[in-house]
């Protein structure tokens, strides 16, 4: 389990040199789960690699993307100390860049939330300009999330995603901003759901109902999970 740390991003990036690869241990830890040291034999889903055939030397597409891959692994350890409060993530059991997540509202118009949600990163993350993406599994109603998807507007809040500055724990904090916002911009018609932007600029006791009937049902589906889900495994049992 996520330990419940201080929220701030962290800025520096990872050097794998300065970092001694975690072990996989016969322990509860979330960390076990994770494939650590990505296999040349093991791509991403996505990839065009290959198992290669004995005495085969790997290419320099397969070194730079096993290098990506660990560097994803550094930055979930470092979530252990840096994720923001009431937000938990977990990997998938079988892909390295598929994570599921659940947030924990305490306060505003969505307390009492318990909203589940799936973080993807592309193939080339954390290269400059690979947005990782957030869709909620959990119905929200929030100008900040499509109401047909469930995507998070990323791109909207990060149009430029800077590798030197940006990681899963930026992503992870506004994720979970997006709950206690308490104005938003009038010029910006770029909020996925502008049908919740209207209703909350017009009718806010319109827009407090309707957001108290997707906090009632997520609390509906706290046992329910996705196919694949690994959020029930962890803390929803405890």
């Amino acid at each position: 389990r996520l330990s419940h740390s201080r929220t701030h991003l962290w800025y520096n990036t990872p050097n794998p040199t300065d970092h001694q690869v975690p072990r996989i241990q016969n322990t509860p830890s979330t960390m076990s789960r994770m494939p650590i040291t990505p296999s040349p034999s093991r791509t991403s889903p996505g990839t065009s690699g290959s198992r290669r055939r004995p005495g085969q030397t790997p290419s320099s597409m397969d070194r730079e993307q096993a290098m990506r891959d660990y560097k994803l692994t550094i930055e979930y350890k470092h979530l252990k100390q840096h994720c923001p409060v009431g937000v938990y993530l977990l990997p998938s059991f079988d892909d390295i860049r598929l994570f599921h997540g659940v947030v924990f509202v305490r306060r505003g118009m969505f307390t009492n939330g318990v909203f589940k949600f799936e973080l993807r990163c592309p193939l080339k993350y954390n290269d400059a300009g690979t947005h990782p993406t957030v869709k909620f599994t959990s119905y929200v109603y929030n100008p900040h999330v499509h109401p047909t998807t469930g995507e998070v507007d990323i791109k909207r809040e990060y149009p430029r995603w800077d590798s030197n500055r940006h990681f899963l724990t930026t992503v992870l904090t506004y994720v979970k901003r997006i709950f206690y916002t308490r104005e938003y911009q009038d010029e910006d018609d770029k909020y996925p759901n502008q049908e919740a932007l209207k209703l909350y600029k017009t009718d806010l006791e319109g827009f407090r109902r309707r957001v108290a009937e997707c906090v009632r049902e997520s609390q509906k589906g706290v046992y329910l999970n996705e196919n694949g889900s690994t959020v029930s495994d962890c803390f929803l049992s405890s």
